[in-house]
């Protein structure tokens, strides 16, 4: 029997023609959508490899100034921070005696120790200054110009300027260096700040220039400077050269430029939440922990800072229901019990312990910050503990053991004056980078124990709706 083929009907072909077209549309789009998750896994691939790894303290060259008077003081600072053979960089000098540059440079301890470039050529005209200054700012044009190979940052400081290196790295780290930044912070003292500028990062406190920027900055920093030779400062030259190219100072807590004198209690005590990243202007201070030397009491906190770096001064506030009680840690420095409960915004404040930098005007004692006033009757004051040890713990977690500075006063079955040691119970801090972009406080926890002179503290994560408060 055969089959006759007639002529197709219209309808039945546009049948047809769109079945066909659906198929053919559907097999394409099966096959882009093979084809273009194939490319998303390559767009992945490719991307990962673009993007840099992650910042290390190799990533980083260090330039500090100093002079041959002032370096045989002051190399114990930077000895105190200095990782041998992971940290890059060179001290600048004005001059070095003969017989100690050898001696100097063959230290594995300490960076090596270069004479600064001759900057007669330059003018000097502000009043009363010392052209020093010329040769503290090219410093960072000498530095760039070592080429150093892998660079990402150039971290600038003093001789007396005192960095928590794993620290820098980790704030580093949220910020692309191949844009153009200039990192670093102002002076604690408004007045400070209005005669230099509220856009300049203070060079003692230390600041950081990306690669990118350094390079370029390196290649126009002498003619600038010729442009300035009424300013004051080293730091004042560097701001007004990076301003010429259009970028503004990005602040980083972290860095302190310690204009203050005396006792810098309270301001260690109420760090912001951001890591610390660097310390200034030690000598012009009290030693920061009490019957130590200055020496000792920097070689004291790095005790803690190289256990857990990144948690060094850290600020925590918890309250004791059972006394109504106060308790505010600086990890690794100091714990404060006050005999009240104190709403968490009052706790935070600093307390002025410090003396002015200087007294020449009516603004040289306005801060940049809020202060808390002292109570008159020391005896109303807080009870100070001070960070004693640190250890480990068999769980992984890091012990910190605080003891009570002697004061003579009389107190109630109820004062915190009855404690006599207090232990802090934490895990080491590795913040990640949105950790780092958007800091929050951690939330700690009181407990007794027996004896009932002692008591433990637990630093730990606040809950998502946690409230550190009053209750």
């Amino acid at each position: 029997m055969g089959i006759s083929f007639g002529p197709t009907k219209p309808k039945s072909l546009c049948t047809l023609i769109t079945v066909s077209v659906s198929f053919c549309a559907v097999f394409h789009l099966v096959s882009v959508l093979h084809l273009r998750t194939g490319d998303l896994d390559n767009v992945h691939r490719l991307s990962s490899e673009y993007a840099p790894a992650r910042t290390t303290l190799d990533h980083v060259v260090f330039g500090l100034s100093t002079t041959m008077v002032s370096w045989p003081d002051r190399k114990d600072n930077v000895r105190l921070w200095w990782k041998p053979g992971h940290t890059r960089g060179c001290v600048f000098a004005d001059s070095l005696p003969p017989h100690e540059h050898r001696r100097t440079n063959d230290d594995p301890s300490l960076p090596l120790l270069r004479v600064s470039q001759d900057t007669s050529r330059f003018r000097y005209t502000f009043r009363g200054g010392n052209r020093l200054a010329i040769r503290v700012a090219r410093v960072v044009a000498e530095t760039v110009a070592m080429n150093h190979s892998n660079v990402r940052w150039y971290v600038f400081g003093d001789d007396d300027t005192i960095f928590f290196p794993e620290n820098l790295i980790k704030t580093l780290s949220k910020y692309d260096h191949r844009l153009w930044y200039y990192l670093g912070t102002q002076s604690e003292i408004y007045e400070q700040n209005h005669l230099y500028s509220f856009g300049m990062a203070f060079g003692g406190a230390g600041f950081a220039i990306s690669s990118s920027l350094a390079k370029v900055l390196a290649k126009v920093f002498d003619s600038c400077i010729e442009r300035y030779p009424h300013l004051y400062g080293s730091d004042g030259r560097v701001f007004s050269c990076i301003t010429e190219l259009g970028v503004g100072l990005t602040k980083e807590p972290g860095f302190h430029q310690v204009d203050l004198r005396g006792d810098i209690f309270g301001l260690l005590a109420a760090h912001p939440v951001n890591p610390l990243l660097s310390l200034h202007h030690l000598d012009y201070t009290d030693p920061i922990f009490p019957n130590m030397t200055r020496k000792q009491a920097l070689q004291h906190l790095f005790k803690a800072a190289n256990v857990d770096s990144q948690r060094i001064l850290q600020h925590t506030v918890c309250y004791d229901r059972w006394f109504s009680w106060t308790v505010s840690v600086s990890w690794g420095y100091a714990v404060q019990v006050f005999p009240y409960h104190m709403f968490l915004p009052d706790a935070l404040n600093v307390q002025p312990t410090f003396k002015q930098w200087t007294r020449r005007g009516l603004l040289s004692g306005v801060y940049t910050f809020n202060t808390r006033e002292l109570h008159p009757d020391p005896c109303r004051r807080p009870t100070i503990f001070y960070f004693d040890r640190v250890s480990s713990g068999k769980d992984g977690r890091i012990i910190t053991h605080y003891k009570k500075t002697f004061q003579n006063c009389s107190y109630d079955a109820a004062s915190p004056r009855k404690l006599e040691k207090i232990t802090v119970f934490t895990k080491k801090l590795d913040l990640d980078i949105k950790q780092l972009q958007a800091p929050r406080r951690q939330c700690c926890d009181v407990s007794r124990s027996s004896p009932r002179h002692l008591m433990e503290i637990t630093i730990r994560e606040c809950k998502d709706e946690e409230l550190i408060s009053v209750h």
